[in-house]
């Protein structure tokens, strides 16, 4: 039986498809260390129990995740192996079963880059994405600086980051960032029948299916997350980024002017 270790993350097994659902609704689900930790774990535990055919990923009705808690994020900014953020990344990227997302609400930097890393992403068409990392004196993750362009287009892909403005669900699909946008009100239906589809089809044939499709891409994606790793460090050492952070605990815009 998976279950997960802290009540920010909860699990439900049903019908060999294992849900994650992100559980921190007074802070609009942003992620703790102590959730990509858990995260990581019970992707790998999934991933590794014949128990699950399936691994979905979502949120609450109003947020799928604002990305970092940046507080705690500031308490271990420093990038390495066993970090929690990296130990989810590689989880994720690396699961042989098929990972699937439900995005309602807000999916905010890690909440939109981590799509990237899913086998299929159904979105309610009004969700709410952003790429703010230029806008908080960062670069971007996740390996999201290679594969979005891959998928939009380099002056989409510039857009989207240099502005970091939101774009809604139903952008995200016509971009090619989900695999399908749907009315708020239809989304769980919609999803849940895709999702009992896959559960069903010949899971060794699913597992190998999903290694070919991701098999081109793994070089180019491991050196765009080492580049990244190191422009992500520096970022955080920045004052840039020290303006951003204390600006948005201020509750103010950030003034780059001096920069």
């Amino acid at each position: 039986m998976i279950t997960s270790p802290i009540p920010q993350i909860l699990t439900q097994l049903d019908s060999r498809v294992l849900t994650l659902s992100f559980n921190r609704p007074e802070r609009k689900n942003a992620l703790t260390l102590a959730m990509y930790g858990a995260l990581a774990d019970l992707i790998k535990a999934a991933d590794a129990d014949n128990e699950v055919r399936v691994l979905v990923l979502t949120g609450t009705d109003e947020f799928f995740t604002s990305g970092n808690d940046l507080m705690d994020f500031m308490n271990e900014p420093e990038i390495h192996d066993n970090h929690p953020v990296v130990r989810f990344m590689e989880a994720l990227r690396h699961c042989g079963k098929p990972v699937v997302a439900v995005v309602r609400g807000h999916a905010v930097g890690i909440g939109t880059t981590m799509l990237l890393h899913c086998d299929l992403v159904y979105a309610a068409d009004d969700a709410r994405m952003q790429l703010p990392f230029v806008n908080l004196g960062l670069c971007p993750e996740y390996a999201s600086s290679y594969l979005v362009p891959r998928l939009v287009g380099q002056q989409k892909a510039a857009e989207l980051f240099l502005l970091g403005e939101p774009f809604s669900g139903a952008d995200a699909a016509a971009l090619g960032l989900v695999t399908k946008a749907v009315p708020w009100d239809e989304l769980t239906e919609y999803s849940r029948a895709k999702i009992a589809r896959l559960a069903l089809q010949p899971p060794g044939a699913v597992r190998r299916t999903k290694a070919l499709l991701r098999a081109a891409t793994n070089v180019a994606v491991d050196a765009s997350l080492s580049t990244e790793y190191a422009g992500f460090a520096a970022g955080l050492a920045s004052d840039e980024c020290k303006e951003s952070v204390t600006a948005f605990f201020e509750k103010r815009a950030p003034d780059f002017s001096r920069f």
